[in-house]
């Protein structure tokens, strides 16, 4: 096979199963097919927890399980061998190394890792089971709103450790003053600061499951304060996450906003007439319809005052030095 045949094949291959800009009937029904059978493979999960399900049919679950295994390897590997049609220019392996490094590359590899690994190490059917709900993490691949949340916990991920070392400094602190105020009165309960860790934990996430319970005053009162704390420290992730879905979805509907002005000033486009092409520019940003025609309207306005400062101006200047008229 010569090297240009090979070329045109991995280009086929990367537009149709990586390139986000390219839209095909294809590439459509390959998304399609691997949402499907995610989650066709999450339901199968669930269903074998079922004995009565599971052991009458545990062969086809075995045949499922193998076909699923067989069509995530094989994308996993015409993704990493695709890859390189993203910047032809740049070194093959080195944009490979960066696609490993992805986080779509290791949750596509979390998603088929478990398997492989069973072959080589003995691992309760039932653990993996559970290891193979990894593969619902493939899903943010194909769905916007779950790559934004990721997006948003990546950029908010200095908040996010900083709330969970103040949880750290709290759980120590409230374990250790716990043992210190109730170790007497229940010695079984709150023998050691790492027993007594349990229930700073459940009383500061506000959970509080009642099986743990201080029955001192100095202890009760100690309770009644983490309990006041848990509840402030409770809301900052919730807070932080909140206030970063805000700001991305803003900046995005800005980024948006701002392309589909420039393609509508750039381009040769009719706004009264080619709504069929609007339309689909509205689409293919993802931009509501409402959003889209704001911004329709607000160009036609900034043409049309443009049209009358041009008419202005040719009938106050000389078309021919630019001198001003008298």
């Amino acid at each position: 096979m010569s090297s240009n045949t090979i070329h045109r094949l991995r280009l086929f291959v990367y537009n149709n199963l990586q390139n986000k800009s390219h839209d095909s009937k294809l590439s459509r029904y390959v998304d399609y097919f691997l949402i499907c059978l995610i989650l066709t493979n999450v339901a199968a999960v669930i269903a074998e927890s079922v004995d009565t399900w599971y052991y009458p049919f545990q062969q086809q679950f075995l045949w499922f399980e193998h076909f699923s295994i067989m069509v995530f390897t094989t994308e996993y590997l015409l993704r990493f061998w695709s890859i390189v049609e993203a910047d032809p220019k740049a070194n093959n392996w080195g944009q490979r190394w960066r696609w490993i490094r992805s986080p779509g590359a290791l949750i596509d590899l979390i998603a088929i890792g478990p398997a492989f690994l069973n072959f080589y190490v003995s691992i309760d059917l039932r653990f993996l089971r559970v290891l193979r709900l990894f593969r619902l993490l493939k899903l943010t691949r194909y769905f916007a709103s779950m790559r934004i949340l990721l997006i948003v916990l990546n950029k908010e991920r200095g908040a996010f450790q900083a709330v969970i070392f103040i949880l750290i400094i709290l759980i120590v602190t409230a374990s250790s003053g716990i043992y210190l105020v109730e170790n007497q009165a229940q010695p079984e309960v709150f023998e050691s600061i790492p027993k007594s860790m349990w229930w700073a934990v459940v009383t500061l996430t506000t959970v509080g499951y009642g099986d743990v319970i201080p029955i001192t005053t100095a202890g009760k009162i100690l309770g009644a304060v983490i309990t006041i704390l848990g509840v402030g420290l409770a809301a900052l992730p919730a807070g932080i996450l909140a206030t970063g879905l805000a700001n991305e979805l803003s900046q995005r509907k800005e980024e948006l906003e701002q392309r589909f002005r420039e393609i509508l000033l750039e381009g040769d486009i009719d706004l009264v007439q080619n709504q069929t092409q609007i339309e689909s520019m509205r689409k293919e940003l993802g931009l509501e319809k409402e959003q889209a025609q704001d911004i329709v309207l607000q160009v036609m306005r900034e043409l049309h005052l443009e049209k009358r400062e041009n008419e202005v101006r040719k009938k106050n200047f000389c078309p021919h030095c630019g001198e001003r008229l008298d």
